[in-house]
């Protein structure tokens, strides 16, 4: 279905999903402590992540509030909590493939409100390219959520080559969300951890793969970057200058660093109407999408009120609210 907004950045984990991980995987720690209220307790090995919002795992909560946001369909995620990939390998394909069926099912009961990502584990990249292929071949989902990095290892470890051209391969829409982010040492204070800990991530993830010539060896790879690119759209031109300087930034990428900055896309939770502006103007209409960051409380509900305050024309308006990811998204 096209022609209506559609938002490319949102995460959940069913109930029906999280007991079935529960079940294989005992030993995981995933727990979600919900009540009646608007928000419940996710656990992850332990560590309790507090006032996870209800439309995290219920359906017709999100669906209100999607109704409310003017969003009428969403491209649907694990929440990064649950990627793993800090699990034994064989855990993290158990796990994936338990939360690619839930999303898989959650699509097939309401296509036409809800399209899916997959998730991997990273840490076996094989691995992760096999399950990419499975889920996009059976359970018709359109590419995966990727990390920032898969437990401190950067994404341009050439290691992870194989999940690259698997993904290049299958036209696979890859969200690249933060986990785990650096400097936590500093960011412990102010929910900077949030502020300037998730956008810090992504820019790292971003310049591992311009730096590290990812997108120079697998050009027709789709990666979008959360939360409006991080600092990479501000600090661009700085990476291509230092290019022309430093010698160790032409380690692995021959060529100039433009066309690989070029190939990124972005989503547009930026949460403000000039920050946004900017980023259009600079990327271009057709590089940039909406996302929400739905449950969560740094999520942006209101994208579709500032897209309309912006600077557009028809066709830019329509490219950030659907055309664009829609352009993108492969047919599987």
């Amino acid at each position: 279905m096209t022609g209506q907004t559609l938002d490319i950045h949102a995460h959940i984990i069913e109930t029906e999903t999280l007991a079935e991980i529960q079940r294989a995987l005992p030993d995981c720690g995933l727990e979600l402590h919900t009540n009646d209220g608007d928000f419940g307790t996710l656990v992850v090995s332990g560590a309790p992540y507090h006032n996870f919002p209800r439309g995290g795992w219920d359906v017709a909560r999100r669906l209100a509030d999607m109704a409310n946001a003017g969003f009428d369909r969403q491209l649907l995620a694990v929440v990064p909590q649950t990627v793993l990939y800090d699990k034994p390998a064989e855990d993290g394909l158990t796990a994936a493939r338990i939360q690619n069926a839930g999303i898989a099912r959650r699509v097939r009961a309401m296509p036409d409100r809800f399209m899916g990502l997959a998730t991997v584990p990273m840490q076996a990249p094989d691995l992760a390219a096999t399950e990419l292929r499975r889920a996009m071949t059976k359970d018709g989902l359109l590419g995966a959520m990727i990390g920032s990095h898969v437990e401190g290892r950067n994404l341009d470890d050439p290691d992870l080559d194989p999940f690259w051209a698997e993904a290049e391969a299958r036209g696979a829409f890859l969200l690249l969300h933060p986990v785990k982010i650096a400097g936590m040492d500093r960011q412990k204070s102010y929910y900077l951890n949030n502020f300037v800990g998730n956008p810090l991530d992504t820019t790292i993830a971003a310049a591992c793969l311009v730096f590290g010539g990812v997108l120079e060896r697998f050009p027709g790879l789709q990666i979008v970057l959360s939360h409006g690119g991080g600092f990479t759209p501000y600090q661009a031109a700085r990476w291509v200058h230092g290019w022309a300087e430093r010698a160790e930034a032409k380690v692995r990428l021959k060529g100039e660093p433009g066309p690989s900055i070029d190939r990124l896309l972005f989503d547009t939770i930026l949460h403000g109407p000039h920050q946004l502006q900017f980023l259009v103007d600079w990327a271009g209409a057709d590089r940039v999408m909406l996302g929400s960051d739905y449950p969560f409380d740094m999520g942006q509900y209101d994208a579709v009120e500032v897209i309309d305050s912006l600077r557009l024309t028809a066709a830019q308006r329509r490219s950030l609210l659907h055309t664009a990811a829609e352009a993108r998204l492969p047919k599987v």
